[in-house]
């Protein structure tokens, strides 16, 4: 599967005729074509989440919608997509994945077209994990954890005790899940879970600095 099919083409071309850029936007980043989310187009959905006449629902829900399709390429897509716009877009997409009632629904995914869909399925199911329990997270605490001012007056440091006890499980689950995505050098086989990976790590090290500045904290008291 190389190049955009013309399912991906077709898909696009329904978008533009809607008018809806955003939309169009998430469709081209999302391809069957086994690389990476293309820089221009992610750098288009964050743009876009800084601008407030940018329906912000419309570009979630489209990235929800393409998760659905039968293609490991396309949902992982989607998945790496939601999270990049998720650490470099505007709060308010967070936000808005935090609110809704339901997220991915990808427990059961499996894509048995070959071996390479059978094996980056299992990846796909336990990112999903991951991107719900990153939204979960925001919801309880109404602020996500990679975002927050790290340090000696940061967030995680200067919270007060009660807010600090209901804080550190659910930073530490959002930390277990991203663990268990568990993948090893020979899965970093194609650019999509490499991109996703990155995401990852970065993620992993500024939960681990909100984890230190919380123990800090509790070492205080």
């Amino acid at each position: 599967m190389s190049g955009q099919t013309l399912t991906d083409r077709i898909a696009a071309a329904q978008y533009q005729l809607t008018g809806s850029d955003v939309a169009r936007a998430v469709c081209k980043a999302t391809t069957h074509e086994v690389m990476a989310p293309k820089k221009k187009h992610l750098e288009y959905l964050i743009s876009a989440t800084n601008e407030t006449n940018v329906n912000i629902p419309q570009m979630a829900d489209t990235l929800f919608e393409r998760a659905t399709n039968a293609s490991w390429v396309v949902v992982f897509k989607a998945l790496t997509t939601t999270h990049h716009i998720c650490i470099y877009g505007n709060e308010r997409f967070i936000q808005y994945l935090a609110s809704r009632t339901s997220l991915f629904n990808l427990s059961n995914f499996i894509d048995k077209t070959g071996s390479h869909g059978y094996d980056m399925s299992t990846f796909i199911r336990r990112y999903a994990r991951y991107l719900n329990e990153k939204a979960y997270a925001y919801r309880a605490m109404a602020f996500d954890f990679i975002r927050v001012k790290k340090g000696a007056d940061g967030v995680m440091r200067t919270m007060a005790p009660d807010k600090l006890l209901k804080a550190m499980p659910a930073l530490l689950t959002q930390v277990d899940t991203l663990l268990e995505f568990d993948v090893h050098p020979k899965d970093l086989n194609n650019g999509i879970i490499n991109a996703a990976f990155m995401l990852l790590f970065k993620d992993l090290i500024k939960l681990f600095a909100s984890y230190n500045d919380g123990i800090i904290n509790l070492l205080g008291m």
